[in-house]
């Protein structure tokens, strides 16, 4: 199977509207990937199969969970999962928000090779960070414990932001040590085509009292 077939097929499974010229963007974004990151090492998936699972179906099968016009991804690394999303929903803007310079700096670039008018790429620490206003949505992958990304990204939302939090098995130990002013919306399994390994998405938000 060719990467454009592998890639379609699985935005498909998905539910995820992808053309065949936004499929071809997003194998660019993979080879703009592959040239940065033989100097800057910005993955250590290196293989173009997994890198289309791992990166560009793993970010894809959130889809369905992004609410609202502004979407924050805290610890974006090179860009993943924010920049495919980007890519399918023009209509939303994602801030694209790390600490590491050199990744931010595959953000920026890629985003404008890609045309990507609605992505702003942010070298910062996330929990240093005061924005106008809250966002409506907040992804994290891979990037802390629930209780630590809670912590980190509370000054990013309001009362109605779903923070959507994607981890590998499900982290009941974290559920349960929630912080106080936060609830659980909903946690479930998530099946990415191609994809052997667990993933679970755990879906997140302010209590009712705050």
């Amino acid at each position: 199977m060719d990467e454009l077939t592998q890639l379609l097929d699985g935005a498909r499974t998905l539910g995820v509207p992808l053309t065949a010229q936004d499929a071809a963007r997003l194998l660019r974004l993979l080879d703009e990937l592959t040239h940065w990151n033989s100097a800057f090492n910005l993955t250590a998936i290196t293989r173009r199969e997994e890198m289309i699972t791992h990166h560009l179906l793993d970010s894809l099968s959130i889809h369905a969970e992004v609410r609202g016009k502004t979407v924050a991804d805290v610890g974006t690394g090179a860009g993943f999962p924010g920049l495919p999303l980007a890519l399918v929903d023009p209509a939303r803007h994602y801030t694209l928000i790390d600490s590491n310079n050199k990744k931010v700096r595959f953000v920026a670039h890629a985003a404008r090779t890609l045309g990507l008018t609605n992505v702003t790429p942010l070298h910062v620490r996330v929990e240093t960070l005061q924005p106008e206003a809250p966002f409506d949505t907040v992804v994290a992958r891979a990037f802390a414990a629930l209780p630590e990304i809670l912590e980190r990204v509370a000054a990013l939302c309001g009362p109605e932001t779903r923070v959507v939090a994607m981890k590998g098995k499900l982290p009941d130990e974290e559920i349960a040590a929630l912080l106080s002013g936060w609830r659980l919306i909903d946690a479930h399994s998530l099946t990415v085509p191609g994809l052997a390994e667990a993933r679970r998405l755990v879906l997140l938000g302010k209590s009712q009292a705050t």
